[in-house]
């Protein structure tokens, strides 16, 4: 008798393929109404993100942020000022600074470069706009109301310490919700899997119909082309 593939029983959901909510419980992102200064409380190693979290305090205001490189306890961050760690709006930044934790829009929280070790350059201004150079190397415009944290993502030397041992790695994925060790398709039975049997490594085809139901829906889904690309 079959059982349910590994992309149907994710999407059933289940302890070993949902995330935990213990490793998501701070959210790091900016209130909508910031001014002053703030004192960095505490800063937290956090399972579920790949950067640590700074809590920041002022009187009985208190907001979690992305920690930048370089940032202490104790420290005075000050909102739309121009320091390393410090909280401001796009428009009021040169060019060459370094960023992260951008807004989208005005007011969200903050969406793009929130890894550990990353950041964004502001590029140039122009009429309602402000470029950044993303991590991607590709220009972004953004509103110039848009508020970015000063500074690199810290926890940019997270690869360079070795894993040493598979029962760490397998702990790793776990606080994300990652599926680890990951079992190859082909190398399943025929009844777990499309891609299952067959000796070796001989793949049937990858192309998946645009209508397959859920439990064959596995593959290259509408490609745009196919094979090895030569050069």
């Amino acid at each position: 008798m079959g059982k349910r593939i590994i992309q149907q029983a994710r999407g059933h959901g289940g302890p070993v393929y949902r995330v935990r909510r213990k490793a998501f419980s701070i959210k790091p992102s900016y209130l909508k109404d910031l001014s002053g200064e703030f004192t960095v409380v505490k800063l937290i190693l956090s399972a579920g993100h790949s950067a640590p979290i700074a809590k920041f305090q002022s009187g009985n205001t208190i907001f979690y942020n992305l920690a930048a490189n370089g940032l202490y306890e104790g420290q005075k961050i000050k909102i739309n000022g121009s320091e390393n760690g410090d909280i401001t709006e796009l428009k009021n930044l040169k060019n060459g600074t370094f960023v992260f934790n951008i807004e989208n829009r005005s007011k969200d929280g903050g969406k793009f470069i929130r890894t550990g070790g990353n950041s964004g350059i502001i590029l140039n201004q122009g009429p309602g706009y402000v470029g950044v150079k993303m991590p991607s190397k590709q220009e972004k415009k953004f509103n110039p109301e848009c508020r970015a944290t000063i500074g690199i993502i810290a926890g940019d030397g997270r690869h360079e310490k070795p894993i040493v041992k598979a029962g760490k790695n397998f702990y790793i994925k776990g606080a994300k919700s990652k599926l680890w060790p990951r079992t190859s398709a082909v190398k399943m039975n025929a009844i777990d899997h499309p891609f299952g049997s067959g000796r070796g490594k001989r793949i049937k085809s990858k192309i998946c119909k645009t209508n397959s139901p859920p439990g064959a829906k596995v593959g290259l889904l509408r490609p745009r082309r196919t094979g090895r690309r030569k050069k």
